[in-house]
């Protein structure tokens, strides 16, 4: 694979600092690499998460702009659990590394949370208008797809073929 493949923007810094801290509460943080994988797959595809709330909650309607049904920073790949992004690993080193992230422990393995500095500048971000769209399909996903990493996986293989028929490494 390409090394810049590896390489996080400071785009996608923030976007994952968005997720993490959406899904982090005083006694709650986001439990694994698989749940955040396919939530920033979600998060980034917004086609595909369209179509997953339409199956989770038929009645909740949610706009995907022309200019944005193929419009993302960077594509993901199909990795053994369904989508993956390359640079996740060095995205979540760089947050924790900056002190916005840090390890928990839970009952199903590592969990991320925001820390006092992450949870500030999340706010700050949300408030941003370039950060708008991305907050509120955060927050969409909080409350429709606050599921295990199991059972996110489990959900994009049932309903998205197209992505998990893909071969291990194509792009997505």
């Amino acid at each position: 694979m390409r090394k810049e493949l590896f390489q996080p923007s400071i785009e996608s810094e923030a976007r994952i600092l968005l997720l993490i801290h959406a899904f982090t509460a005083k006694k709650k943080s986001l439990e694994g690499r698989t749940k955040l994988a396919k939530l920033d797959f979600f998060l980034r595809y917004p086609n595909f998460m369209k179509r997953a709330l339409a199956i989770r909650q038929p009645n909740q309607v949610m706009d995907v702009l022309p200019e944005e049904q193929d419009n993302i920073e960077g594509r993901m790949i199909r990795y053994r659990y369904g989508p993956w992004d390359p640079s996740h690993y060095a995205i979540l080193g760089k947050l924790i590394g900056k002190g916005l992230v840090e390890i928990a422990s839970s009952n199903r393995g590592i969990s991320y949370r925001t820390t006092t500095l992450g949870s500030e500048l999340a706010k700050k971000l949300a408030k941003e208008d370039s950060w708008q769209e991305t907050s509120t399909r955060i927050k969409i996903l909080r409350q429709n797809f606050d599921l295990s990493g199991s059972s996110l996986k489990n959900f994009i293989y049932e309903h998205f073929p197209e992505v998990t028929g893909a071969d291990l490494g194509d792009k997505l």
